[in-house]
């Protein structure tokens, strides 16, 4: 009896299963913060800046401007991937493919800003189209779920 397994999961394991792609919902809300916060230092931004902060977004150029729209992007892409992610654990879709497909997002994403900050204008259209395709597969897959 040593060898058997339960097919059944308990609670424990299957909120540790869930945790996974909730850690990628977190780490994906973050990205734009974080990409916000290098748009300014590489615009140098100063206290006196947030006086009024879209007066010195407006006059960002090279590297940060380009980082400003990855951030502004990152914002537009969000709530579309959020969804898609809790529309998938409502309709029970096999958590080991919601997990995948959360953090191919996340890391796809990544590197979408490190494209778009280096003005490399045709791969970041290929990630941000790949990364758009790992929401519509969560829900794709939650239509197909029993």
């Amino acid at each position: 009896m040593a060898y058997f397994t339960s097919p059944i999961k308990s609670d424990n394991e299957i909120m540790h299963a869930i945790s996974i792609a909730i850690y990628a919902m977190v780490a994906a809300s973050v990205l734009p913060f974080m990409t916000s916060g290098l748009a300014k230092l590489l615009g140098r931004f100063k206290l006196k800046d947030n006086d009024n902060p879209r007066v010195f977004q407006q006059g960002l150029t090279g590297i940060a401007q380009r980082t400003h729209a990855a951030q502004l992007n990152a914002y537009e892409t969000l709530p579309v991937f959020l969804a898609a992610v809790l529309t998938a654990e409502y309709m029970v879709v096999q958590q080991g493919v919601i997990n995948q497909l959360a953090w191919a997002y996340v890391i796809l994403r990544v590197l979408y800003v490190l494209a778009y900050m280096i003005n490399m204008s045709v791969l970041r259209s290929i990630l941000w189209t790949f990364s758009f395709a790992c929401s519509m597969l969560l829900f794709y897959f939650s239509l197909r779920a029993n």
